[in-house]
């Protein structure tokens, strides 16, 4: 089964608010960066709601027969990487993401306004 990159950066922006994510942020990287498409950036408030969130996330993206291509920092819980292809997503520990602040990073990409 084949998903669009505009659906996939959809349902993974679903599955986090599912786990209540805070502040997630899609950035669209078309035309600017070959790594993805879109990169979505949120934070939760505990290393057990970053997991929560990063497993819900892998969970929904299976369920649409997209392949999970990495995934880092299950373990600590401060920085989960999950690079989905097209969609690469990040879940920061909330002290993490501010210290870190990659969409500063990525300023020239366009934010995506999540419906």
């Amino acid at each position: 089964m084949s998903i669009t990159p505009d659906k996939l950066m959809a349902l993974i922006v679903d599955a986090a608010d599912d786990k209540k994510a805070m502040n997630i942020v899609t950035l669209n990287l078309q035309g600017i960066s070959l790594i993805a498409d879109y990169f979505i950036i949120c934070h939760g408030n505990s290393e057990t709601q970053v997991q929560a969130i990063a497993a819900e996330v892998r969970k929904k993206a299976d369920e649409q027969g997209v392949r999970v291509r990495g995934l880092e920092g299950m373990d600590t819980a401060r920085w989960v990487l999950i690079d989905l292809g097209d969609v690469v997503v990040h879940v920061f520990h909330r002290d993490d993401r501010e210290y870190y602040n990659i969409e500063r990073l990525w300023s020239d990409a366009k934010v995506v306004e999540n419906v």
